[in-house]
């Protein structure tokens, strides 16, 4: 059994992470020189994307947001996920993609994009239903 109930479900995935941009990130360096240091860490563009979502910036913050989003697609699928199935929020090293998943439904909602919105929603409930909670939209 998963960890999130279902007997014949794949197993959550859990990557690894990107230590440097977090830690960066941690120390307080500006999510711009992180992500061109680290351009393939979600994180980084999430941090991007939640800034701009933070100045109201909604067309910047959906880029950075899609760019993060992207980026954790592609870490995803070499970590065996087939589109679908669990991805924990309480595990630290998918937070960087889920939160660009987050930081994209925030954005496509500020610029009326309610299909985009509700598909990043259903995408936050699919890989884990804590996880919409902990960014604050459910």
């Amino acid at each position: 059994m998963t960890s999130f109930g279902d007997l014949m479900g794949p197993q959550p995935v859990r990557l690894p992470g990107d230590e440097e941009a977090e830690s960066e990130l941690l120390n307080h360096a500006d999510p711009e020189q992180v992500a061109a240091r680290y351009p393939a860490a979600s994180i980084a563009w999430a941090a991007l994307a939640e800034r701009a979502l933070d100045n109201e910036q909604f067309v910047t913050a959906y880029a950075f947001a899609r760019t993060g989003y992207h980026r954790g697609l592609d870490q995803l699928r070499r970590h065996g996920w087939k589109g679908f199935g669990p991805v924990p929020w309480s595990h630290e090293g998918n937070q960087g993609f889920l939160r660009a998943v987050g930081a994209l439904a925030r954005a496509a909602k500020g610029i009326g994009e309610d299909e985009e919105n509700a598909r990043c929603l259903d995408l936050l409930e699919d890989c884990d239903p804590r996880a919409a909670q902990e960014l604050g939209l459910g």
